[in-house]
C-alpha cells in the first residue's frame, strides 16, 4: 500500500469513488502525512479520550446513556443529529425523549464505543480511535442508519489495510456491515499479492465460493471483470486446479451480456479439455456455442476426438471451413484429426493463410523428425523463431539440436525460453528445465564472466538476441550484477516483442538496484513503457539530481525526444545525450546513445554531425547504425551508397527483415518487390510491405488485388494502418458500408485517430443525406 506521491500508484487513490481520466497525473492527496499510528494496524498505542473531549464538558451535556455501570454523558441534540432514528428517539413519541437517562447496555456496544460516539457526534472525527472502538461504531452505524459515521468508520478502516494480515481480518467485518470501502481496500491487498495471494485458504474460500460471490456482491465487488482477472491469473498459475474452476464458474454467474457468456463458458471447456474431463468440456463448448461463439465449435471438436469420435470431429471442421471465411486456425484444428498428406496439407494451408501459427511449424519438424531430417527440422523452426518467439518452439528447436549434437545450441535455446518463463517444465511439468541447463552445462566449453561480456557484445552487435539473451542468462547465474544485467535483458525483450517477460525482468532490475539513483531510473522506464512520459521524466531528473549517471540522462533525452522534438526541444536532447556520453558505461549503450544522437542530428538537417555519430557508433560495432548513416546518404541524394549500407546491415545481422524493408526504399521498383517480398517471407507481422504492395495495385488500377493484399494480413494482423488504409480503397471504390466497417473497427484500436474519424464523419454525413 506505500504511495510514492501520484494517483496513478497511490492505491488509496484508486478507492475514491468516481473517474477523472486527467486526475492520474496529478499529486495524491493520502495519508502518507499522517501519523503512524493513524495509517498502520498493529500493536501501536491509540490516544484515549476524555467525556468532554471535542469542545464539549458536562456544563453542555443534558443527558446519558448508560452501559452497565458505565454513565456516557452527551448532549442530545448532537446525538440526535447522528441520524433520524437516533432523532426521533430523543425527540420524537418515544418515551426515551423524556428521560435524562437512557439505558443502552442491550444494544451491542461497549462504554468505549459509546464514548467514541458521543465524540463523533461533536468533533465529525475518527482521528485517534482504537480500531476495535471504529469497529463497534461502524456497526452501531448500521443499526441507527447513521450514514455519516458509517461513512467515516469505513473510510478510516480502509486506511488501515496494510498487509494480507490486516486485510483478512478487516475484510469479514467489511461484509458483515456493508462497508463498500472497507472491502474495497482488502480486495486491492489481496489483488496487489496475487498470485501469491491464491495460496491463502480464506482467500480462497472468499473468492472462489457462490455464498463469497454473494457476499462481495451485496457491496457491489462482484463483476464480471474481477472475476475475469482472478481467473485468467489462476489458469497461469495451474490450470487444471480446483480454484481455477471455481472461479471461472463464478465468471460465469456474472456474465450478463452474450459476450460474457461466450467467454466464460469457453474458459471453462478449455479447462475441463486440459483436465482430461471431456464429457464436461463438451458440454461447455456447446453452451459457449450456443450462446453465439463460434470458435467454441473447435472445442467440441477436440473433445469429440478424445471420446473417441474422430469422425465427428473431423466433420464438424469440414462444416465450419464451408460455412464461414476460412481462416488459418481453422486448418490447422482440422489437420489434428488427419494424417498423412491431408494433414499436411492442412498444416500448409493454416501457415498461408496464417503464418504466424506456431502449431504447424512444430508439426512439420516433428514430421521432418520423423523421416530422420534433423536440419530441415531445425530450419522449420528458424522460421517462425525469427519473428516470433515462443518457450514451445525454443525447447523443440533445443530438443533436436541434442539429437544432432550441437550441445551448445541446445543449451542457448533452454537459456532463452528460461528468460521468457522462468518456470517452464519439461517431461509433461516433472522436470525443471534449469535442470537440463545443469545436464548440458558440461558439454560446452565453460566461460568466465568476462568471456561472457564478450560474447554479449558480439551477439548484440551481429542483432542475434535469442544469443544474447542467452548470455545473460548465463551471466545471471555467476556474476553479481544483476540489476544491470535485468535492464538489458528487458532491452532484449522488448527487441523480440515480448512485453510481459520484459516489464518482468525490469521490475526484477529496479528491485536489484542497489542505490536510489540506479532504481529511479528503472522506475522511470517501467512508467515510459507503460505510457507515463511525463512521470518518466520525472524520475529520470530526480535521479540526476543525485547522480549524474548515462541511464539517466539517457532516459531523460528519450522520453524528451518522444514528446515533441521542436527545434528547442532537439537542441536539449542533443544536449542530454551529450552528457550520457560523457558519463561512463559500455560500448553496448553508447552505441545505442550515438544512434539516438545521429537520429536528433538528422532531425535538425545537420547530416554531417549525423554521419560523424553513424560512423562512431559503427567503430564500436552497434551495427543498427548502418541504417542510419544509409537514411543521411539517402538524404544527400546517394542513393546507391545508401543501398549498399543496408546491404552490409543484412550481412551482419541475424535477425535482418527490418533491413531488408529500409533498403526497398533505395532502390528500383523491381529490387524493391524482391526485398519486401523476403522481408514479409522472414517475418510476416510487417505490415509496411502489404502497405506497399497495396499502393502499388492501387497505382496500377488493381483495386481488388490491392484489398487481397490488405485482407491477407488484417486476417491475423489487424493493424491500425491497415485497416484506415483499407477503409480508403473501399472510400475510393464507392463500398460506403465496407469503408464504414473498417474505420469502426480502426476507431477501436485508436478512438482519436484523425484520418479515421474523418474518413468515418464524410461517410456517414454521406449517407445520412442520400436517406
Amino acid at each position: 500500500m506505500d504511495c510514492c506521491g501520484r494517483n496513478l500508484e497511490c492505491p488509496r487513490a484508486c478507492l475514491m469513488s468516481g473517474y477523472d481520466p486527467d486526475s492520474v497525473k496529478d499529486s495524491c492527496v493520502c495519508l502518507r502525512g499522517q501519523p503512524e499510528e493513524d495509517v498502520l494496524m498493529g500493536d501501536e498505542e491509540y490516544l484515549t479520550f476524555d467525556a468532554d473531549e471535542g469542545g464539549g464538558g458536562d456544563d453542555d451535556c443534558d443527558m446519558s446513556f448508560c452501559i452497565g455501570d458505565d454513565e456516557i454523558r452527551c448532549v442530545r441534540y448532537n446525538v440526535a443529529s447522528l441520524s433520524r432514528p437516533f432523532r426521533a428517539m430523543l425527540y420524537g413519541e418515544f418515551k426515551e425523549s423524556r428521560r435524562e437517562k437512557i439505558n443502552f447496555t442491550q444494544n451491542g456496544i461497549s462504554a468505549e464505543g459509546m464514548r467514541g460516539a458521543m465524540v463523533f457526534s461533536q468533533t465529525k472525527r475518527l482521528g485517534t480511535f482504537d480500531p476495535k472502538i471504529v469497529l463497534e461504531l461502524l456497526s452501531l452505524a448500521n443499526r441507527f442508519c447513521c450514514e455519516e459515521l458509517k461513512s467515516a468508520c469505513d473510510a478510516h478502516l480502509a486506511s488501515l489495510v496494510c498487509d494480507m494480515e490486516s486485510a483478512v481480518i478487516l475484510i469479514e467485518y467489511g461484509l458483515e456491515e456493508g462497508a463498500n470501502l472497507l472491502v474495497a481496500a482488502c480486495l486491492q491487498v489481496f489483488l496487489r499479492e496475487l498470485p501469491f495471494s491464491m495460496n491463502n485458504p480464506y482467500v480462497m474460500r472468499l473468492l472462489c465460493g457462490s455464498e463469497g460471490r454473494e457476499r462481495l456482491a451485496s457491496v457491489g465487488h462482484a463483476s464480471f471483470l474481477l472475476y475475469y482477472f482472478l481467473s485468467q491469473i489462476a489458469m497461469e498459475e495451474e490450470m487444471k486446479s480446483n480454484n481455477t474452476v471455481m472461479l471461472l464458474e463464478r465468471l460465469g454467474e456474472c456474465a450478463t451480456e452474450d459476450w460474457q457468456k461466450q467467454l466464460a463458458y469457453h474458459l471453462l471447456g478449455v479447462v475441463m479439455l486440459e483436465r482430461k474431463e471431456y464429457k464436461d468440456a463438451q458440454n461447455w463448448f456447446e453452451e459457449a456455442v450456443e450462446a453465439g461463439h463460434i470458435y467454441s465449435s473447435v472445442g467440441v471438436a477436440r473433445a469429440k476426438y478424445h471420446r473417441g469420435h474422430k469422425y465427428s470431429a473431423y466433420k464438424m471442421m469440414n462444416s465450419l471451413i464451408s460455412d464461414h471465411s476460412p481462416v488459418g486456425w481453422m486448418y490447422q484444428e482440422r489437420s489434428l484429426f488427419c494424417t498423412g498428406k491431408e494433414k499436411l496439407m492442412d498444416l500448409n494451408t493454416a501457415t498461408e493463410l496464417d503464418p504466424t501459427l506456431p502449431f504447424p511449424y512444430m508439426c512439420r519438424a516433428v514430421l521432418l523428425v520423423q523421416e530422420n531430417k534433423l536440419e530441415p527440422a531445425i530450419s522449420e523452426l528458424n522460421k517462425i523463431i525469427g519473428f516470433k518467439v515462443s518457450p514451445d518452439c525454443l525447447e523443440l528447436r533445443a530438443w533436436i539440436s541434442m539429437a544432432l549434437e550441437d550441445f551448445e545450441g541446445a543449451l542457448r535455446d533452454v537459456r532463452a525460453l528460461l528468460t521468457l518463463d522462468p518456470n517452464h517444465t519439461m517431461f509433461y511439468g516433472k522436470k525443471h528445465g534449469d535442470q537440463l541447463v545443469e545436464l548440458l552445462r558440461p558439454l560446452v566449453q565453460q566461460c568466465s564472466q568476462a568471456d561472457c561480456w564478450m560474447q554479449l557484445y558480439d551477439r548484440w552487435s551481429s542483432v542475434d538476441d535469442i544469443g544474447s539473451l542467452a548470455v545473460v542468462h548465463q551471466m545471471l547465474a555467476n556474476g553479481p550484477w544483476k540489476s544491470l544485467l535485468r535492464f538489458r535483458q528487458s532491452l532484449l525483450l522488448l527487441r523480440l516483442n515480448c512485453q510481459k517477460a520484459a516489464m518482468r525482468s525490469l521490475r526484477l532490475a529496479r528491485n536489484y538496484s542497489t542505490s536510489d539513483h540506479e532504481r529511479l531510473v528503472y522506475e522511470g522506464w517501467i512508467l515510459y513503457d507503460t505510457g507515463n512520459h511525463e512521470e518518466a521524466l520525472s524520475k529520470a531528473e530526480e535521479s540526476i539530481s543525485i547522480q549524474r549517471s548515462f541511464e539517466a540522462f539517457f532516459l531523460k533525452a528519450y522520453a524528451l525526444a518522444d514528446s515533441s522534438l521542436d527545434p528547442e526541444s532537439s537542441k536539449y536532447v542533443i544536449q542530454l545525450l551529450e552528457e550520457a556520453l560523457r558519463c561512463p558505461s559500455d560500448g553496448l549503450r553508447k552505441g545505442q546513445a550515438l544512434n539516438n544522437l545521429g537520429s536528433v542530428y538528422v532531425d535538425c538537417e545537420k547530416l554531417d554531425l549525423a554521419a560523424d555519430c553513424y560512423m562512431s557508433a559503427l567503430e564500436i560495432k552497434h551495427t543498427r547504425a548502418h541504417q542510419g548513416l544509409a537514411r543521411v546518404h539517402h538524404l544527400k541524394n546517394q542513393r546507391k551508397a545508401a543501398y549498399d549500407e543496408m546491404t552490409k546491415l543484412i550481412e551482419k545481422a541475424r535477425n535482418n527483415a527490418s533491413a531488408y524493408e529500409k533498403r526497398s526504399e533505395y532502390c528500383d521498383r523491381d529490387m524493391a518487390k524482391s526485398d519486401l517480398s523476403m522481408a514479409t517471407q522472414l517475418d510476416p507481422l510487417r505490415t509496411y510491405p502489404y502497405r506497399h504492395r497495396a499502393a502499388v495495385l492501387m497505382d496500377d488500377h488493381k483495386e481488388v488485388e490491392a484489398i487481397k493484399e490488405l485482407t491477407r494480413v488484417i486476417a491475423f494482423k489487424p493493424d491500425l494502418q491497415l485497416l484506415h488504409l483499407r477503409a480508403a480503397f473501399y472510400d475510393s471504390m464507392g463500398d460506403n458500408g465496407s469503408t464504414l466497417r473498417d474505420c469502426e473497427a480502426a476507431l477501436c484500436l485508436d478512438p482519436n485517430h484523425k484520418g479515421t474519424i474523418e474518413l468515418y464523419k464524410r461517410i456517414w454525413r454521406g449517407n445520412e443525406q442520400e436517406k
